[in-house]
């Protein structure tokens, strides 16, 4: 069962995750910070992992720090991620995502 903290920090999350703007990518890593749980990149994960169905959150927008997917490659979750990514204009060389090009927070600070 879920805490009201554990509740209110997925909230925290998702609301930073839908800031995330569309053809970009951020961390869990960047993602944590920026809601303010520093260090705590997996929090991402498990908030993404129990989005509400139909809930508006972006989640294929979030990647690990290598640019990368984190399903696993060849499974019906990476596929669906990396066609979501594609459709919206993200540009994979071989299995990553340059950052530099379409990081959000990247692109954000310039």
């Amino acid at each position: 069962m879920k805490t009201v903290k554990q509740l209110s920090s997925y909230e925290m999350i998702w609301e930073i995750v839908r800031q995330i703007p569309k053809g970009r990518v951020a961390t869990y890593g960047e993602v944590a910070t920026e809601s303010g749980f520093p260090g705590q990149a997996r929090l991402v994960g498990y908030a993404l992992h129990s989005l509400p169905q139909h809930g508006g959150v972006p989640w294929q927008r979030v990647v690990n720090a290598q640019g990368r997917i984190s399903f696993p490659r060849g499974s019906s979750a990476y596929a669906r991620q990396r066609r979501l990514l594609r459709a919206e204009g993200v540009i994979f060389q071989g299995d990553a995502i340059d950052l530099q090009r379409f990081g959000w927070l990247k692109a954000f600070r310039r």
